[in-house]
């Protein structure tokens, strides 16, 4: 009799031998089988064969650090029935020598270490190393790529914390022309509004902006964008607001080019009574945090020379040392109430924005008693922009942050916001900005890090009315995944980041829906070298 089992396990076969009778019996140690047990026999160890392959199988899929009992007993039985093991087959030697610290000074000026892949599995055929020698030669061109990469990435935020923190040349250079411009040119000098317009500053029945800037260029890009795609352009009226240095050349600039039929008011801060009588709490408020930023951060320098925190980290921190951070501009929002005393809505708008549609319409929002109309960052297509909740901004390991507040509520976005400012009167709004502002200062910056944001979430919380998210997109100033038509279909788009439309490191790709708006063919504009790329 001939015994046939497939390779597979699935077949078993009893062929014919020496004739019927070796078919129906076999003897096996004296004793004599039938030909059914032995079939049956075979068919029960072919079975569990199988089934300890599916044991193992099922252990394998739970994962390294999980074992279900199926999983368990064929990872238990399965090896010693089918004689496998199921440890590694890495010597331990290897293990234990990529674990072993290993300092930076000791691959200082080193010459001998691989510095590609390729160059290492030279070295490895050519020199027949044992398995110590391999893992330390592995272990030491790693760290060293390592270092070198983390090294790269410090270079790169250091670079563009320069770029993003400093005035371009064209910038100042177009800041100096216009202020000789309104020393020796009387139409640079003209009252901005006119006379007869001056009423229109204080009528509700006219659509009020805000825009606090220090840039002229960025400045006059709001404004063209907004009046342009109004479709009510003479019942627009923008409040421009700027510091001492730059209102000369801000009136210079619209006063040569004005936005007819628009009414465009320019005023420098100590123009305002309010902000001219007493103590101003976000001033004094900026010079502490800016006494505590020096002492407690060291400056871009002592930042980049810590070799123990990570990357993004020390991103984070120079990002910190970002002058409008610690701009009288990003902080004056909050007194919206104080400085515009007569109005009773208003939208303000952020420098780094652009205006793609008519923004009349937000006058017709239903803010249900809210103080403050804008767009949730923690819902929508874009996971990588629209993923903010207060976690994302404040600092929750505190106890003063933890015990006040939820970390997955959803946050939302300064750039585009509608201030009601009656129902805003009617609140401690800005007592409670200026109070956790100073509490911030007291704690060493350990509630937030940066930013005007921070504190807004929670001045505003429980007074914001979400809009529509088509008026607000955001991102476009440190990231360039959104698609380039839903770009061009928001309402505004906002280049929050580093990635600012008017400098070198802006995205090529997403400029041109800023610089759309500018005039490249200006005299001025041409004398300053300032380019469409």
């Amino acid at each position: 009799m001939k015994l046939h089992i497939s390779p597979s396990l699935r077949h078993v076969s009893v062929l014919h031998g020496k004739g019927l009778k070796e078919f129906i019996k076999v003897q096996v140690a004296s004793k004599r089988l039938s030909c059914r047990k032995l079939f049956y026999s075979i068919l029960f160890f072919t079975f569990l064969l199988r089934f300890v392959f599916v044991f193992t199988s099922v252990d394998v899929i739970d994962g390294e650090n999980k074992c279900s009992t199926i999983g368990c007993l064929g990872k238990k039985l399965g090896p010693r029935i089918l004689g496998r093991s199921h440890e590694s087959t890495i010597p331990e030697v290897i293990y234990q020598t990529l674990q072993e610290p290993l300092s930076k000074d000791e691959l200082q000026g080193r010459s001998d270490i691989p510095q590609t892949l390729e160059e290492f599995m030279v070295e490895m055929k050519k020199g027949g190393y044992d398995a110590k020698t391999f893992a330390v030669k592995l272990r030491e061109m790693v760290i060293l790529m390592e270092q070198r990469t983390r090294m790269a990435k410090i270079q790169e935020y250091l670079y563009r914390h320069v770029v993003s923190s400093g005035i371009p040349k064209q910038l100042h250079c177009l800041a100096l022309r216009l202020a000789n411009e309104h020393s020796n040119n009387a139409a640079a000098r003209l009252q901005l509004p006119s006379a007869e317009l001056v009423p229109a500053l204080v009528d509700n029945s006219y659509f009020h902006f805000v825009l606090a800037s220090d840039n002229v260029l960025a400045a006059s890009v709001v404004a063209t964008s907004l009046v342009r795609n109004c479709l009510q352009p003479q019942k627009v009226v923008l409040h421009i607001i700027t510091d001492t240095k730059t209102y000369y050349p801000m009136q210079a600039w619209f006063s040569l080019h004005p936005l007819s039929p628009a009414i465009i008011e320019v005023k420098a801060l100590h123009h305002f009574d309010w902000f001219t009588k007493g103590k101003v709490p976000v001033l004094e408020a900026m010079e502490k945090d800016q006494k505590v930023r020096s002492q407690f951060r060291g400056g871009s320098s002592a930042i980049v020379a810590n070799t123990t925190e990570k990357p993004n980290v020390i991103a984070a921190k120079l990002q910190a040392l970002n002058p409008k951070y610690n701009s009288v501009m990003n902080h004056i929002r909050i007194h919206l109430p104080e400085l515009f005393p007569s109005l009773n809505k208003v939208v303000f708008l952020d420098d780094d924005v652009v205006v793609q549609t008519d923004l009349t319409p937000l006058w017709d929002i239903d803010m249900d008693g809210k103080v403050n109309g804008a767009v949730e960052t923690c819902s929508g297509e874009d996971k990588f922009v629209m993923s903010k909740r207060l976690k994302s901004y404040l600092n929750f390991s505190h106890p003063l942050i933890s015990k006040n507040f939820n970390p997955n509520e959803c946050a939302w976005a300064y750039g585009m916001n509608i201030f009601d400012l009656e129902a805003w009167r009617k609140t401690n709004i800005s007592l409670k900005y200026h109070y956790w502002v100073e509490q911030n200062i007291k704690s060493d910056l350990s509630l937030w890090q940066l930013g005007t944001l921070p504190p807004g979430l929670i001045a505003f919380h429980d007074h914001v009315h979400i809009i529509d998210p088509f008026w607000h997109m955001l991102g476009l100033g440190y990231q360039e995944n959104t698609s380039f038509a839903d770009v061009e279909s928001a309402g505004v788009i906002h280049f929050n980041g580093r990635a600012k439309p008017w400098l070198e490191i802006a995205f090529p790709q997403l400029r041109p829906l800023w610089t759309k708006y500018v005039d490249f063919s200006d005299k001025i504009i041409k004398s300053c070298h300032i380019r469409a790329s």
